[in-house]
């Protein structure tokens, strides 16, 4: 499957009857796939886990409503890819500059924790996603999910190109990598992920943009 987004898909059983119970308990809930936000040809594209439940599953936006969000728009503010830096809803007017985010699984999982076969199945869209990226752009993956999401979609080999914060990598075809711890409520609190950590990724992503292939 290399397909493009779909807002009805039900090809995990386990995540599609999760999401009917959460939308019966919550019925002003998105509680369907959430779409990737932004532009369509970006400079950098942010890959993330999956929507959190009260966060992208609530709201339909990617981060947005919830802690996860918190670190991630204001430092895209700061760099210059957002206008604004709190994201709140889909109707708020913030609009994302040269940057895209996405979700290695674009549906809410149970425990925030999708299983393998989850993360296999929903690849090919993101693998249509990263097809059709100008060579040059930067990937930022948010947690090792995520990082190998990015190398599974790309048919790159893990051992080749290790998760590490701070990493960045040359990928085969041009596209640049960067990893970073996720930004959820966990690692900011413990702070094994803080702003300056997490703003000196978005300082070597402007360096590589800034110079050409």
């Amino acid at each position: 499957m290399n397909a493009c987004f779909d807002l009805e898909c039900r090809r995990c059983q386990r995540l599609a009857t999760f999401l009917d119970d959460v939308k019966a308990q919550y019925p002003e809930y998105h509680a369907r796939p959430v779409a990737q936000f932004g532009v369509q040809n970006p400079k950098l594209l942010i890959v993330g886990l999956a929507p959190g439940m009260h966060g992208a599953n609530r709201t339909g936006r990617p981060f947005t409503g919830d802690h996860a969000g918190i670190l991630l728009y204001q430092t895209l503010h700061k760099f210059g890819f957002a206008t604004a830096p709190e994201s709140v809803s889909r109707e708020d007017g913030l609009q994302l500059v040269d940057c895209r985010i996405t979700n290695a699984v674009k549906c809410l999982p149970p425990d925030n924790k999708p299983e393998s076969a989850e993360i296999v199945m929903c690849n090919g869209f993101l693998a249509a996603e990263l097809s059709g990226l100008a060579k040059g752009t930067a990937l930022l993956a948010l947690g090792n999910v995520a990082h190998g999401a990015v190398l599974q979609a790309l048919k790159l080999k893990a051992k080749d190109f290790p998760f590490a914060h701070a990493a960045r990598y040359q990928l085969p075809g041009g596209l640049r990598l960067h990893d970073s711890y996720h930004c959820s409520r966990y690692n900011t609190n413990t702070r094994r992920l803080t702003q300056s950590m997490f703003e000196a990724v978005f300082s070597n992503i402007k360096e590589d943009l800034s110079c050409p292939m």
